[in-house]
């Protein structure tokens, strides 16, 4: 197997080689941001050395291969023939491949986030959470509505409630501003570390400020 640092350092050209056509939402900064955050939790949590491996390269490798960007099914194996060309070690495969697997919003409205969680999959998923709230959640939101054309509020088109996987993966049209009610403001509650709730708090009310600003700035109140 290659040392952890070539591997880490490995999959950084990864994700800046398969994620440079992205839009500034899920680029490469957003994943060196998660995985600043996620060892910055794991180091609260007091996770072990070998607990922060699998996270480093969890948070690495979390978007290769995201739906909202694949360009050829076969992207979905890239992940996993990685790690297998690194020799990471069985184990620690599988762990990170679980993790990457099962952290999205998506997975949480299907109902396949119940049950137990690894220390490893909790900082995981808060970092990545936290980077979708708060300045830069606000920032990579409206990045990513105007990659797609979105409008940016029409108070005619209700935020959906009670969404399912299959309606939130739907391409149809949707509002920027509805995906904070959709998604964003959701997350502070879905956090899984005390570290994350903590961080969480202070990026949501942050949120609540901006939209209760936008909401009067539109309707020529403020």
């Amino acid at each position: 197997m290659a040392s952890i640092v070539t591997t880490v350092r490995n999959a950084e050209k990864l994700v800046e080689r398969t994620m440079k056509g992205n839009d500034a939402s899920h680029d490469a900064a957003h994943v060196w941001r998660v995985r600043d955050l996620a060892l910055s939790l794991a180091q609260e949590e007091g996770l072990s050395s070998d607990s922060m491996e699998i996270v480093e390269l969890a948070a690495l490798l979390h978007d290769i291969g995201d739906y909202k960007y694949l360009r050829d099914p076969s992207e979905e194996k890239i992940v996993e023939n990685f790690l297998e060309e690194e020799g990471v070690d069985e184990v620690k495969k599988m762990k990170i491949l679980a993790i990457i697997k099962g952290m999205g919003f998506k997975e949480e409205l299907a109902g396949h986030a119940n049950g137990e969680f690894s220390p490893e999959f909790r900082v995981v998923q808060d970092a990545d959470r936290l980077d979708a709230i708060g300045a830069v959640g606000i920032a990579r939101c409206f990045t990513f509505g105007g990659s797609r054309n979105r409008v940016l509020h029409d108070p005619a088109i209700h935020p959906r409630s009670d969404l399912s996987k299959e309606q939130y993966m739907k391409k149809e049209e949707q509002t920027t501003v509805n995906h904070f009610h959709e998604k964003l403001l959701k997350l502070k509650d879905l956090m899984k570390t005390k570290a994350g709730q903590r961080r969480a708090e202070r990026r949501h009310k942050f949120m609540e400020e901006f939209l209760k600003e936008f909401y009067e700035e539109w309707d020529g109140r403020a």
